[in-house]
């Protein structure tokens, strides 16, 4: 099993977990989005007076709503599903023989849901994502480089809680061992959550289009990453099983 099969896998997994984002997100984000855009609107009534539309004052510069929320969607869905599926393909190899006594399909399995709390939920859960009409523009840079620097940490936080867990196993065995990782790197992440500023530029918008909002995002989040662990499990559990077999085969002829 080397680097390249899971790569392969995991390309082709990131495909399908964009093909299965891109539903979700379309059936259940892309209302939101529009009921977000229709608050934007109405809070803008200075253009409706007007007599026209922004995108008429700038022709050709705007891509229309109906190309975003459908090419535009797929295309971001499937691009970063593809490349979050390699990576996670890449990490998944490393990992193989080096996380306890776990299999191919375990650990790869583990690490999906490890990049998922680390790379999503975590950063999600202290800088949710916010709908247009929603955030200063003058704050993006800030809020954008407090965002990965969240990102960073529980990444970094992650694999220390790995490797702190792989060095523990022989001595306190398996169960402590998760729990003090775990434990670990619950208070790391926590304490960076506490010590970042919080953004809070939501106004009066309505709570719930924006508790509609996030729950669709998080869903979205949530589906890329099971799509790439489920298909990217099963497809390195059949890899493992295929490769295990010629070998058992090899012996059984060489024992002959």
């Amino acid at each position: 099993m080397t680097p390249r099969n899971f790569l392969v896998r995991g390309l082709l997994a990131g495909l399908i977990a964009g093909i299965l984002a891109f539903a979700v997100a379309y059936t259940v984000g892309e209302p939101q989005v529009d009921a977000a855009i229709a608050v934007e609107e109405a809070a803008a009534p200075e253009h409706e007076a007007d007599g026209h539309t922004h995108e008429e004052e700038n022709p050709g510069t705007e891509v229309s709503r109906e190309n975003q929320s459908t090419w535009g969607l797929a295309t971001g869905t499937l691009a970063i599903g593809i490349a979050l599926g390699g990576v996670v393909g890449l990490v998944s190899a490393f990992a193989v023989g080096r996380i306890g006594r776990l299999r191919p399909s375990q650990s790869t399995a583990l690490v999906s849901l490890i990049g998922f709390v680390a790379v999503s939920l975590v950063p999600f859960l202290k800088y949710p994502a916010t709908p247009p009409a929603v955030g200063n523009e003058d704050t993006i840079g800030g809020r954008t480089l407090e965002y990965f620097g969240l990102l960073g940490l529980s990444i970094l936080a992650a694999v220390g809680a790995v490797m702190l867990a792989q060095r523990l196993l022989g001595s306190i065995g398996t169960y402590r061992a998760v729990l003090v990782a775990a434990g670990g790197y619950l208070f790391v992440v926590i304490v960076a959550a506490v010590l970042l500023p919080t953004v809070n530029e939501v106004g009066d918008f309505p709570a719930d289009t924006l508790w509609y909002f996030r729950v669709a995002s998080l869903l979205t989040l949530a589906t890329m990453w099971a799509g790439i662990g489920v298909v990217l499990t099963g497809l390195v559990g059949r890899l493992y099983e295929r490769e295990a077999s010629a070998v058992a085969r090899r012996d059984l002829a060489a024992s002959l």
